[in-house]
């Protein structure tokens, strides 16, 4: 049975290959972004409608409430699992999205410390004294590579990442595993990646749209349910804007725009994250997507 991946940066149409491929292959679909795991998370979050799912059975979507977070070593436990009872019944399995550090959980062995209490006070202390941007130039200066796949505004991941270098001495991106050691070694990778300009376009004609579709409202829906009271979700791009609008510091353009602003950085740290790996085969937007998937789909089998 396959293991087939879709990656890439944000609004360049992985999700678009996933249901055609899977159509193709028969195959069932497991997200791999780590804010579509939220129930009600749907407009700012590009998740697929349940037409648009067009009849594939998707994992690993709508599993979480607003109010609980998430983590790696979570998300690893149940994505692998889905890709067990897939397998088991004879499907090909398709893990799409955009977070590289929940791709790695299922292709590779991520084995992080536990949690040392003492560490993890003193860095909220000094999260609450000297403030999330100093720990985060921390972070750069010690682990370069970890701040670029961590968002500078996500506090849990930048002191968990500091706490990892603390711990073991070593910069937290050397806990990941070489390439090599892979879980699935049959598994295949394809990247999707667009010219700067033309992804630019697409981001904000995404926001945009997202705004049309009524995102103002569903994080009104999302506060009354208590996003606030969870630390992953209150994060995510579009629903942190909005939320500082509701809290009156900004106004809903200016929301709109730093979306697109921090969306379009994102992207390009999604890109320097996915280039990094060699296992990739990477998909222009000039290639025939699905023809281009296929053909080396057949090479290797």
């Amino acid at each position: 049975m396959k293991l087939i991946v879709i990656c890439g940066a944000t609004a360049t149409g992985k999700s678009d290959l996933a249901i055609s491929l899977a159509q193709h292959l028969g195959a069932e679909i497991i997200n791999a972004d780590s804010m579509q795991i939220y129930k009600g998370m749907d407009i700012g979050t590009a998740k697929l409608t349940v037409s648009e799912r067009a009849g594939i059975t998707h994992h690993m979507l709508d599993v979480l409430e607003v109010t609980q977070d998430s983590t790696v070593a979570w998300y690893q436990e149940q994505a692998r699992n889905a890709v067990s009872e897939i397998h088991s019944r004879g499907k090909d399995v398709i893990v799409v999205g955009g977070t590289g550090l929940y791709i790695k959980a299922i292709l590779d062995d991520l084995n992080f410390p536990d949690t040392d209490p003492v560490v993890r006070a003193s860095l909220e202390l000094e999260l609450a004294t000297i403030g999330l941007n100093a720990l985060f130039e921390r972070l750069e200066k010690l682990d370069p590579a970890a701040a670029i796949a961590i968002d500078r505004a996500n506090s849990r991941r930048v002191i968990r990442a500091l706490e990892v270098i603390a711990i073991t001495g070593k910069p937290f991106t050397a806990n990941l595993p070489r390439e090599a050691s892979t879980r699935y070694p049959n598994a295949v990778q394809f990247g999707l990646v667009m010219d700067r300009d033309h992804l630019s376009e697409r981001i904000s004609a995404r926001v945009d749209r997202m705004w049309e579709l009524g995102f103002v409202e569903e994080v009104e829906q999302l506060l009354k349910d208590g996003i606030t009271s969870g630390r992953t979700a209150q994060l995510a791009l579009g629903y942190s804007q909005l939320i500082a609008m509701k809290n009156g510091l900004w106004s809903e353009e200016e929301a709109k725009e730093d979306t697109k602003r921090a969306t379009r950085q994102y992207a390009r740290r999604q890109e320097t994250w996915f280039s990094r790996d060699d296992r990739i085969k990477w998909i222009s937007q000039a290639q025939p997507r699905l023809e281009t998937a296929l053909q080396h789909l057949e090479k290797i089998n």
